[in-house]
């Protein structure tokens, strides 16, 4: 005799300290359970129920002991077994519990929120104040139940969160009804279809009673099998009534089909043939098709310069891969490359191409996701998160831009794209492909070691060459501007008289960086973060780029009262308006988060500049990568000291990074161009390798100073974060944790070197003072062990309960 069946889940809302599998027992109305499955199980008292994913399905006698499953929230399994796999894995590497994990590799239209809401106990004698009266009175209007927020507008007032509708259900007044109710809504159209055949209609005596409209709807359907409701009524030139006195009298059959929405729905495949491949792009290709086709997975770094044609080298990849049977993803790293490369790859490869990435709407990416599982696209494009579309015939997968720190996620679970890259690419024996012409130390390592086979490209495609390039010393050349430098103002005019187009990068959004007195020198800062207010001229308002927090700028000091309010710092919009009055006949398109608000901002705005409508473009980082406009004759670098001296061992390498990519924006066709840099630090060697456009040089230096200090590769960093509200709580933890730490490392014999613990870069935000604590060790699964156990014992202390502890490793920013 079998035993029944249990399943074991993973549950959401669960801290890190006490994630686990629970087991449930499986009623046998919900059918056959299945790993990958969403349910709704009762977790905790008051009727109160959590979402959970089916991990293992096993036969127990322990059946009655445990909980039934309340309900199946899936037809068929959500996830797969890989990524099953790859939740488990991603658990054990990131310090996140295993829903956290699975809920990362879905998009948020799919995501299932639990929606409680409450009914009145008709059984219930006791006691109500007043106000619990009033509550419960409410609530008793509704047989059928009442959420939180029709019952906050009703009584025109905040309930704390549900504490005081749960304070009446576990006093027995109130039931409490959880019920799963999803984010996204699939869109639907009315179909209609015949439910008999031309012959079967022939054979019915009550069909010639059928009016002249009703035959010719039925005729058109039976034509077409079946169309929507609205196309029926076109083609048969009658009204709905129609088609619904039809189906009343049970000849046609009305339902609901869901239409996927898709950014690449109206895409048509080009008809001009893609450029041929020079002499190194075919031996690049060919060296990489090799290892495509492959028997197991494989690595490999593309690097070429600027401009070299890395793009067409990749595509012709997703050609081979395509027509063997296989499917390409490829990640690019911020939103704002999607508009160019969505549009070079739909021009490629039509509707089969997919898009994901935060800028679509919550449906459209649900609906990209559905497209994706069925097998309608199999070519994806997105941004960190497409890492985990759903397909499962992978022979390639390309991180563009390879080195950006947006492929590293800074919030639970904190994972890499590459690493999930790799991951899938094992598990699917396909190629990883890493592309870049400014490769991360960690990469051109590898490559250089030979556990990435290295692929080059030195020269620019067809006849397009490098940017000569100008370092200028604004402590000699400012022109009575701290923004343009006399050099930069001749070379813009230069360029304009020309008919070409200026590129400029501040990567320092907002109109002033921050306001000071003049008087007592106190600084306006944010009252919930340890950072000064950011001045926006567009609203007239200081802005906190943390938490939020607006005000309008003071006329006096708030410390002394003095009238001597200062502006200090240049950012975007500052420059914006300078340009203006320097070039009052240009149009100038500014880049930033504050412009790039509204869903097509992107979009639009590179179409509008490469049209030229636009003659100058001035913005933040994302117009330094990846982007390809034609007419730009000159790219200038109103600030290059910016990056170079922070907190972050990383800052070389950013600073480097950033440059060669912003320079490499001109001179993309066979027209000369110019890169100036502007800088208060000529002598700094960043800055000379950069404008030599020495990446080799560059890699020299650094990885010699990573050697000798310790840093990743040579390492991992491991970067605890402490956060609560009272800062002697979070330092006190810290200190505590470290001195932990180090036991459990002497004891398990681990090469560990701690650095202090310090604050935060900015160490107070929204209210929340932040510590952190580093240490340079190796990324073993032994090393994971002891760091895992530690946040388990302090997530479980009463002790640390005011504080937050979490773990980053090789996090792209510093805390």
């Amino acid at each position: 005799m079998l035993l029944p069946l249990t399943v074991k889940i993973a549950v959401e809302q669960a801290e890190f300290h006490y994630d686990k599998l629970y087991s449930y027992a499986w009623p046998s109305r919900l059918g056959e359970p299945m790993r990958g499955l969403r349910v709704l199980a009762p977790f905790g008292g008051g009727n109160r129920k959590r979402q959970g994913v089916v991990i293992e399905v096993c036969q127990t006698a322990e059946f009655d002991k445990c909980k039934p499953i309340y309900e199946r929230l899936d037809e068929q399994p959500l996830y797969t077994e890989e990524t099953l796999r790859l939740a488990v894995w991603m658990k054990e590497r990131y310090f996140c519990t295993l829903f956290d994990a699975l809920r990362s590799m879905i998009p948020p239209g799919l995501y299932m929120r639990i929606k409680p809401s409450y009914q009145i106990c008709d059984d219930f004698s006791g006691s109500l104040s007043e106000e619990e009266r009033i509550l419960c009175d409410e609530v008793a209007e509704h047989t059928d139940g009442i959420d939180l927020d029709t019952l906050q507008k009703l009584l025109g007032r905040d309930l704390a969160d549900r504490e005081q509708l749960d304070a009446l259900v576990r006093k027995g007044a109130l039931i409490r009804v959880d019920e799963a109710e999803q984010k996204g809504s699939a869109v639907t159209v009315r179909m209609a279809r015949s439910l008999y055949s031309a012959e079967e209609l022939l054979a019915l005596p009550e069909a010639e009673k059928l009016t002249p409209k009703q035959k010719k709807v039925l005729a058109v359907l039976q034509e077409c099998g079946s169309a929507t409701v609205k196309e029926v009524c076109q083609y048969a030139a009658v009204t709905n009534a129609v088609v619904q006195n039809l189906e009343r009298k049970g000849y046609v059959e009305v339902y609901e089909r869901e239409v996927l929405r898709s950014p690449t729905a109206d895409a048509a495949v080009s008809a001009v043939e893609p450029p041929t491949l020079n002499n190194e792009q075919q031996a690049a290709y060919d060296t990489l098709l090799q290892k495509m086709e492959g028997d197991d997975a494989a690595a490999a770094l593309l690097y070429g310069v600027t401009g070299s044609g890395k793009t067409q080298v990749y595509l012709a990849l997703i050609d081979a891969a395509l027509a063997r049977g296989r499917q390409a993803l490829v990640l690019v790293p911020e939103i704002s490359l999607t508009p160019q490369s969505v549009r070079l790859f739909a021009e490629r490869f039509g509707k089969r191409v997919a898009v994901l990435h935060s800028g679509l709407s919550v449906g459209e990416r649900m609906d990209e996701w559905k497209r994706i599982r069925s097998g309608d696209a199999d070519v994806v494009i997105g941004t960190r998160s497409a890492v985990f579309a759903p397909l499962t015939r992978l022979g390639l997968i390309v991180i563009d831009e390879e080195q950006e720190h947006t492929y590293k996620s800074e919030s639970a679970p904190r994972f890499h794209a590459r690493e999930v890259a790799k991951f899938r690419c094992a598990e699917q024996k396909a190629l990883l492909l890493l592309a870049s012409a400014t490769p991360s130390m960690e990469s051109y390592h590898l490559a250089l070691s030979g556990k990435y086979t290295l692929c080059r490209l030195s020269s620019r495609f067809g006849k397009a060459q490098l940017p000569s390039v100008t370092t200028v010393d604004m402590r000699a050349d400012t022109d009575g501007s701290i923004l343009v430098s006399h050099t930069l103002r001749t070379a813009i005019e230069d360029c304009l008289a020309a008919d070409q187009q200026v590129i400029l990068l501040l990567n320092r959004r907002g109109f002033n960086t921050f306001l000071s007195c003049h008087s007592c020198g106190s600084v306006l800062m944010c009252p919930s973060c340890s950072i000064s207010l950011t001045y926006h001229s567009a609203s007239e308002q200081l802005v906190c780029h943390y938490c939020g927090h607006t005000t309008a700028p003071p006329r006096v000091c708030p410390t002394c009262g003095e009238k001597k309010i200062r502006y200090s710092g240049t950012g975007t919009q500052k420059a914006e308006r300078e340009l203006q009055e320097l070039f009052p006949e240009c149009r100038i398109l500014r880049m930033d988060a504050d412009t790039t608000v509204s869903r097509y901002a992107y979009e639009e705005n590179f179409k509008a500049f490469a049209e030229g409508k636009y003659q100058i473009m001035i913005g933040t980082q994302m117009v330094a990568k990846g982007l390809d406009f034609p007419k730009v004759g000159l790219v200038g670098v109103l600030n290059a000291d910016q990056a170079l001296y922070n907190d972050d061992f990383r800052a070389y390498e950013t600073s480097f990074s950033l440059l060669t990519q912003v320079i490499g924006r001109a001179g993309r066709r066979d027209l000369p161009s110019r890169a100036i840099i502007q800088t208060f630090t000529p002598e700094n060697p960043v800055i000379q390798l950069a404008t030599a456009q020495d990446f080799d040089g560059f890699y020299r230096m650094e990885i010699a100073a990573r050697k000798l200090m310790h840093y990743p590769p040579y390492s991992s960093l491991y970067q605890f974060g402490f956060v609560g509200k009272n800062e002697g709580e979070v330092r006190q933890t810290a200190e505590q944790f470290l001195f932990a730490l180090k036991e459990r490392v002497t004891e398990a014999g681990l090469p560990v070197i701690a650095l202090d613990i310090s604050p935060a870069v900015v160490a107070k935000i929204s209210g929340k003072y932040r510590y952190k604590l580093l240490i340079k060790t190796r990324n073993t699964v032994k090393t994971r062990q002891v760091v895992s156990d530690l946040l388990q014992e302090f997530g479980r202390s009463s002790r640390y309960k005011n504080v937050t502890v979490f773990a980053d490793i090789d996090p792209s920013v510093m805390m």
